[in-house]
């Protein structure tokens, strides 16, 4: 269960800095006029991120079971991130 809790945590903070390098990459696309991630796309990172980050505390004070499924939440939201506004 280490291990899981582990590979998720890395996703977890994976996302967490993606979103980062998303608003940042919206902020200077703005100061400079050109076109960057919009608004849709800076949501939905937020969003991501709460969730997995949520998700991975959730994880790490659980044991079992409800650790092991907050860990499915992370990477299955980081999963649909990666779907939605990256592969498609």
């Amino acid at each position: 269960m280490r291990l899981v809790r582990g590979l998720s945590g890395v996703v977890a903070a994976g996302t967490f800095v993606l979103t980062l390098v998303v608003i940042g990459t919206a902020i200077i696309a703005a100061r400079r006029e050109f076109p960057g991630p919009g608004g849709v796309s800076i949501t939905w990172h937020l969003v991501a991120s709460a969730t997995v980050i949520a998700a991975q505390i959730f994880s790490d004070k659980h044991r079992g079971f409800a650790a092991f499924s907050g860990s499915v939440v992370v990477f299955l939201a980081a999963g649909l991130l990666l779907w939605t506004q990256w592969w498609s």
